[in-house]
């Protein structure tokens, strides 16, 4: 009894000692002085400048919306006149269009380089018709304000993204059918049937090249680098954005855009033909999420992060940009009231959904891709090999962003 009396002793004794510590420092604080934030700044404006491949004489149009952050444009505008680029801007009320207007298609077709902010820059048939034909675009939902050029994803090196991408491109079989699983240790299971001729769709595009820069023929390119590329999507299935295919199974979301906190219950959504048939759930998320999802239609099966300087659990807009988190795009079958009233500002419409998670296992084939929401990709000799030649590659690639 003495000795536990002790132990105790020095347990309250230890609590107080803690509760007296103030301002404690023991791990290295973000660098602020002047030099390192202009030696970061630069750092993000040579990616910026390669990114935004404008060049001499060309004509380039911004898609924009009242809420962009009006320096964006301006620093488009500063970079096509120092190339002797011309720039037109088209505000549309917001980025929400699910087409683009018929009054803004002769613009278009007049542009060799595109700047976008509107939601239906990637699937309309329109501008995938014009990427057909050469055009360039660069889809801007990560950049919508200039401060984020002093972010750590935004110095991140573009080639060392790119080489990432290219590495868990490896990853997925050439020449024969393979099924696509996602798991985890909360209930996840989720397949997709991919066919050889699937794959050669899928990853023949410069994202999945890892081609950071819009410099390339038909290109669509993302910036801040990067949002995606997707594991699946209608790219597969040669644009047809309504083929039928078996992706089946059950998806367990840690979170959505739009919740102010993880889920904390274990809510099951339900796939069947790549529809969402059922959500299984009793707290108030779930009886939102089940309104809403019911009936709508997977269109990105697993949209995956690739830049490790994203920060991991900032989910808003549209999904997390770091390695190995995943996000799964819905269709809604109807607009959701939900989505407009607590997000009424947001930049995609209210017939769409992102379910989002951090910890998944996924695998091509029998080949492992992410485990337990590691990208292994980080861990590739070539990707280790080019990280080296920007610094310390384990700080590099896994350290905390």
């Amino acid at each position: 009894m003495p000795a536990m009396r002790r132990t105790a002793d020095l347990d309250d004794a230890h609590a107080a000692a803690l509760a007296a510590i103030d301002g404690f420092v023991g791990a290295p604080p973000p660098a602020r002085s002047a030099r390192a934030g202009v030696a970061g700044r630069f750092q993000a404006l040579d990616n910026f400048f390669r990114v935004f491949a404008v060049r001499p004489g060309e004509r380039a149009v911004i898609l924009a919306d009242p809420l962009l952050d009006h320096r964006v444009i301006d620093a488009v505008r500063g970079l096509a006149a120092a190339r002797s680029a011309s720039v037109e801007v088209y505000t549309a009320p917001s980025t929400r269009l699910p087409a683009v207007p018929d009054a803004v298609k002769p613009l278009l077709e007049q542009a060799d380089f595109v700047v976008s902010t509107w939601f239906c820059s990637i699937e309309d048939p329109f501008n995938v018709a014009l990427r057909k034909r050469g055009q360039r675009w660069l889809k801007i939902t990560y950049f919508r304000d200039l401060d984020l050029l002093d972010t750590p994803q935004a110095r991140f090196p573009v080639d060392l993204v790119g080489e990432i991408i290219r590495a868990t491109e490896r990853r997925f079989p050439k020449g024969r059918d393979f099924t696509l699983r996602f798991c985890d240790r909360r209930g996840t299971d989720l397949a997709i049937p991919y066919t050889a001729a699937m794959r050669d769709a899928m990853f023949a595009g410069n994202r999945w090249r890892g081609r950071m820069c819009a410099d390339e023929p038909g290109c669509y390119v993302h910036y801040l680098p990067t949002h995606g590329p997707n594991f699946w999507d209608s790219t597969a299935m040669r644009n047809d954005t309504d083929a039928r295919i078996a992706i089946d199974g059950v998806l367990v979301p840690q979170a959505a855009i739009g919740f102010r906190r993880p889920f904390a219950e274990r809510i099951e959504v339900v796939f069947r033909d790549r529809f969402v048939t059922e959500v299984r759930g009793l707290s108030e998320e779930a009886r939102v999420l089940r309104e809403m999802l019911v009936g709508g239609k997977l269109i990105e099966g697993g949209g995956c992060g690739f830049n490790p300087g994203a920060p991991r659990h900032v989910v808003y807009p549209a999904g997390s940009n770091a390695p190995g988190a995943l996000h799964f795009g819905i269709d809604l079958a109807r607009p959701s009231d939900w989505i407009r009233r607590t997000m009424p500002d947001w930049e995609e419409p209210p017939v769409h959904q992102d379910l989002v998670t951090f910890d998944a296992t996924v695998t091509a084939g029998d080949t492992p891709v992410i485990e337990d929401g590691l990208l292994l990709a980080l861990r590739d000799p070539d990707v280790v090999a080019a990280a080296a030649r920007y610094g310390d590659p384990v700080s590099l690639l896994e350290g905390i962003a």
